[in-house]
């Protein structure tokens, strides 16, 4: 067997069709186009979308939201989920997992002050609101940056 002696199988090819040569052909004339209106023009050919001059489905919908790019998204915690832990513990990312409190566990925790805390705990989380802060020192516990306890 050499190079110069290979064919597709037998079926696999087929010869294209070649239109406009002649009426003989069986594509000539119209050369499979028809007769007239704009798909038989050269360069004639509708857009994606277009609905004949009626207003296009995509302008008819109203405009809606807006997500920005560089946006930073959190799992919100408040603090009266924290309560679940007993007086004195580390609250990380590892323990909130546990008691399902992270919806989404790849993303940062932040806490916000919704509800109240009446124990004091070791709170690790990457952010913290405000009057997180303070109402977490009131009781009389820790706030750490988001390394492991």
């Amino acid at each position: 067997m050499e190079l110069n002696s290979l064919r597709p199988a037998l079926g696999s090819t087929k010869n294209r069709k070649r239109i406009g040569r002649g009426i003989g052909s069986g594509h000539g004339k119209t050369a499979t186009k028809g007769h007239k209106g704009q798909k038989a023009r050269s360069g004639g050919s509708i857009k994606p979308g277009f609905e004949g001059g009626q207003m296009p489905l995509q302008r008819r919908l109203p405009k809606r939201g807006f997500r920005p790019l560089d946006r930073n998204e959190y799992v919100l915690i408040n603090l009266q989920q924290l309560d679940v832990f007993e007086a004195g513990s580390c609250v990380d990312r590892e323990a909130m997992n546990a008691k399902g409190l992270l919806k989404k566990s790849n993303l940062p925790v932040k806490v916000l002050a919704n509800g109240d805390i009446t124990k004091a705990l070791t709170i690790k989380a990457d952010k913290f609101s405000k009057s997180a802060i303070e109402k977490i020192q009131a009781v009389g516990g820790k706030i750490e940056g988001a390394s492991a306890c």
